[in-house]
């Protein structure tokens, strides 16, 4: 599984923690650091790139960090194709991944502490799409979306 993660101005320390955390654990994590290649990049920028890597298949998942990890979860979902959810607690990220078949996982350096976080990405990245009762739920949102995206 080949992740990517990325952050703004205000999530540097969490993101530092998480990817240090994934390489020891022998993961393929990649630091998009978008900032770096453009000064004064903002969240939309950085997690509208960060979906579409996901969109583009370059990366199976990825983990966006901003101050509370909502705006990364709100432009990562204008991308089509690429769904997140913003989690600060392990049995949202479970779901979020086994009940929404979401891509991207959203967090805020100012809403939750490191060891937490390194947890709650641990749960999200073993959970899997369990279908079952989901899955007629998942598909409506993808046909619903082509709605959106293709009136």
């Amino acid at each position: 599984m080949k992740i990517c993660i990325d952050c703004d101005d205000a999530a540097v320390n969490l993101k530092k923690v998480l990817y240090d955390h994934l390489k020891s654990k022998g993961i393929d994590i990649t630091d998009l650091d978008y900032s770096a290649s453009k000064n004064g990049a903002m969240y939309p920028e950085i997690g509208f790139n960060l979906a579409k890597q996901i969109q583009a298949g370059n990366y199976d998942r990825g983990i966006s960090i901003c101050g509370t990890g909502l705006g990364m979860a709100m432009i990562a979902n204008k991308v089509e194709g690429v769904y997140a959810g913003v989690c600060h607690d392990v049995f949202s990220a479970e779901r979020l991944r086994k009940s929404n078949d979401a891509q991207v996982i959203t967090m805020g350096e100012r809403v939750i502490g490191p060891e937490l976080a390194k947890t709650i990405i641990d749960a999200w990245l073993v959970s899997e799409f369990q279908g079952g009762g989901s899955t007629a739920k998942v598909e409506q949102m993808r046909e619903l979306e082509k709605k959106s995206f293709h009136p």
